[in-house]
């Protein structure tokens, strides 16, 4: 008696959503490359960042500054890590929910559900260009700055640095579907307040040794804190994969809490929107 291969249906099913995603890329590329002028002023606004922090690094004496590694580290060379892991909290969690708040503006959101394309494979696609830009755009900040303001890197942290990037981002991104989530049931973008939170308490601008004892025990728990600090062990310090360990850890654990209530909470709103028959207003 022959069984039904549904392992092997499974895998079908994956495959054929699977080709999808280009489709998705190809549209996101094209849509971006046909804003050129954005390329440009994006990146003028991180050349004048960088160039504002590089100043006010000359008013900061190092020796208020955590060591990494056998010696002090100018402010510049802290904060470099800090402005990275902003770009990518920033622009990854925000084009996350703007992806679908586009659709709901353009009225194209209820023709995309209505496809035989899984709501998993929308959400992955709507942001499978970002996943790509977001990294590259930020290892040609870090490279580009390092090179002309002479910011000493070490080497051998490259690689776990980029590791603990890759776990960093699925966590962004799971916050980024919580946030898309929110904007279609409240038709309203939210979510600036929870980016500054997790910013002040990350440690990106300053140390954690200038707030509150109270405050600086909580960031501790917050994960963009160990994955800047992790990155500056490895980049600014002589850590290896032994220092970054327990980091990357608990960020596979967050990114897998962040990502499933994501997921939860987009299928709700969908399903919410569905049944109100609210779906494509805005």
């Amino acid at each position: 008696m022959s069984s039904v291969p549904v392992p092997a249906g499974r895998l079908s099913i994956f495959v054929s959503e699977a080709r999808k995603l280009p489709a998705f890329l190809r549209r996101d590329f094209l849509e971006a490359w046909s804003y050129r002028a954005a390329f440009v002023t994006d990146a003028f606004n991180m050349a004048l960042q960088a160039l504002l922090f590089f100043y006010i690094g000359q008013i900061v004496d190092p020796a208020a500054l955590p060591t990494f590694g056998n010696g002090e580290i100018s402010y510049f060379e802290f904060v470099l890590v800090g402005i990275a892991i902003s770009m990518i909290v920033g622009v990854g969690m925000f084009r996350a929910s703007a992806a679908f708040r586009n659709e709901q503006l353009m009225g194209t959101l209820e023709v995309l559900l209505m496809t035989p394309t899984s709501a998993a494979t929308i959400q992955f696609g709507s942001v499978v260009y970002d996943l790509m830009y977001v990294p590259l755009r930020t290892g040609l900040f870090f490279l580009v700055v390092t090179l002309v303001a002479d910011v000493q890197i070490n080497a051998g942290g490259i690689l776990p640095a980029v590791v603990i990037l890759l776990c960093f981002i699925p966590f962004v991104w799971g916050l980024g579907i919580l946030y898309a989530a929110s904007t279609i049931t409240f038709k309203v973008a939210g979510g600036g307040f929870l980016v500054s939170i997790l910013m002040l308490t990350s440690g990106a601008y300053f140390p954690l040794t200038v707030l509150p004892d109270w405050l600086a025990t909580l960031a501790e728990l917050n994960p963009l804190t160990l994955a800047v600090e992790a990155m500056r062990e490895s980049l600014l310090g002589d850590g290896g994969w032994s220092d970054v360990g327990s980091a990357l850890l608990v960020l596979v654990l967050a990114s897998l809490v962040t990502l499933a209530l994501g997921i939860v909470a987009f299928r709700a709103a969908l399903l919410r929107e569905k049944r109100r028959g609210t779906l494509g207003l805005y």
